[in-house]
């Protein structure tokens, strides 16, 4: 009698399995991680090209990779951070019809918890402060370009997220965050393109208010400090919300999603 023939496992679950192998390699790595190619790849895994080609794919859909085809091809491996946590949020709230209003809410719930939470940093003039002041003198030189100051003052924003002490906070409010700053970014081309950005005094104003809030963390000034950021944060995005209050979140277009990774880049 014969002996009954072994199931066949499905190739996507020995794709699954592979993925899950690399997507582990990957979060483990310091940023130094290359994937190695196909054929080194079938070589360790014992398993068929088609295998391996599925278990990128995996990867890919969910960023952690760029495949490059052609004469360059290849696999560029990318680390999560808050653009990508923040695209991935983008989408949910997208998906549930979201509107910029209620995103602005949150931040503002949360972002100002992170202004107290550098002001209890004992030490804070030491590391908030000095990144803080670094911010504020550069985009004060931009007050009056309102594209580039409205990039460049996002990044104070940036900072006070950084420098909190919670690293579950850092990253659930970096990607709100990143999220906010790629709407406003947005926000600050279609008002310069139609000749009605806000006059520099605004800019220069905004300024001072950053100015204000680095001075109550530099003095430890925790309630304060949370307090203006509050109000900062409802001004500023009333300006936003002015024109945009009802619209949808949306990052689903390819311009929002390099808009939401540009606001990222260069703040790390």
């Amino acid at each position: 009698m014969n002996e009954p023939r072994p199931a066949r496992v499905p190739q996507f679950r020995i794709a699954e399995t592979v993925a899950a192998e690399l997507r582990g390699r990957i979060l483990a790595g310091d940023g130094g991680y290359r994937l190695p190619t196909q054929d080194q790849l079938v070589s360790e895994f014992g398993v068929s090209y088609p295998s391996i080609r599925e278990a990128i794919r995996i990867l890919e859909t969910e960023g952690l990779v760029t495949v490059r085809r052609g004469n360059v091809g290849g696999a560029e491996v990318h680390r999560p951070d808050e653009s990508s946590a923040a695209y991935h949020l983008g989408l949910a709230l997208q998906a549930r019809r979201v509107t910029l209003g209620d995103l602005a809410a949150g931040l503002r719930t949360l972002e100002p918890l992170c202004a107290a939470e550098c002001a209890r940093r004992e030490d804070r003039a030491e590391t908030v402060i000095p990144a803080l002041a670094a911010s504020i003198e550069k985009s004060a030189e931009l007050t009056g370009d309102g594209v580039a100051f409205t990039r460049v003052a996002r990044e104070f924003h940036d900072v006070l997220v950084a420098f909190t002490p919670n690293a579950t906070v850092r990253h659930v409010v970096g990607s709100l965050v990143a999220l906010w700053s790629a709407q406003e970014q947005a926000w600050a081309e279609a008002m310069t393109s139609d000749g009605q950005y806000p006059v520099p005094a605004e800019a220069d104003h905004a300024v001072r208010i950053h100015r204000r809030i680095a001075t109550e963390i530099a003095e430890g000034r925790a309630e304060p400090a949370e307090d203006l950021a509050r109000a900062h944060l409802s001004a500023t995005q009333a300006l936003i919300l002015d024109r945009y209050d009802d619209g949808i979140v949306r990052v689903s277009s390819a311009q929002a999603r390099q808009a939401i990774q540009a606001s990222r880049a260069g703040r790390g």
